[in-house]
């Protein structure tokens, strides 16, 4: 097995690929021409944006992501070079400040802030690098 895509239901497709595009950099790699489901190019595993109706179709109860709310139980996490640049960057096209860049004992640098929808990101510098 490996680790292909991972999904985001969102309510906007354009709108959460254009934040992307913004705060973090991301290039869009795919959008369906249905305007309803987006891939964006991370390397080698795509983060990828559908239309939350397609998984209220499949998933009774799903609980959909938003701003004002708590955020969910995982987060996506993007490497950068700086990450106080990448922190800076993503704050001023609007994601919502979470923690501000930290060394952690072993090294890494890490921040976190919460993405257009309120999705958690973690912006960390590489392991061992």
């Amino acid at each position: 097995m490996r680790l292909g895509y991972v999904i985001l239901y969102v309510p906007d497709v354009a709108a959460s690929v254009a934040f992307h595009e913004r705060a973090f950099g991301l290039a869009p790699r795919f959008v369906h021409e249905s305007g309803q489901y987006a891939e964006m190019e991370t390397g080698g595993t795509a983060l990828a944006f559908a239309e939350e109706g397609f998984v209220a179709q499949t998933c009774p109860g799903f609980r959909p992501n938003r701003r004002a709310e708590a955020p969910a139980g995982f987060e996506i996490g993007l490497i950068a070079d700086d990450v106080p640049a990448a922190f800076a960057r993503a704050v001023a096209a609007g994601a919502v400040p979470v923690a501000e860049p930290v060394t952690k004992p072993w090294g890494q640098v890490v921040a976190y802030v919460r993405d257009g929808d309120g999705v958690l990101v973690e912006l960390c510098s590489a392991m061992g690098g």
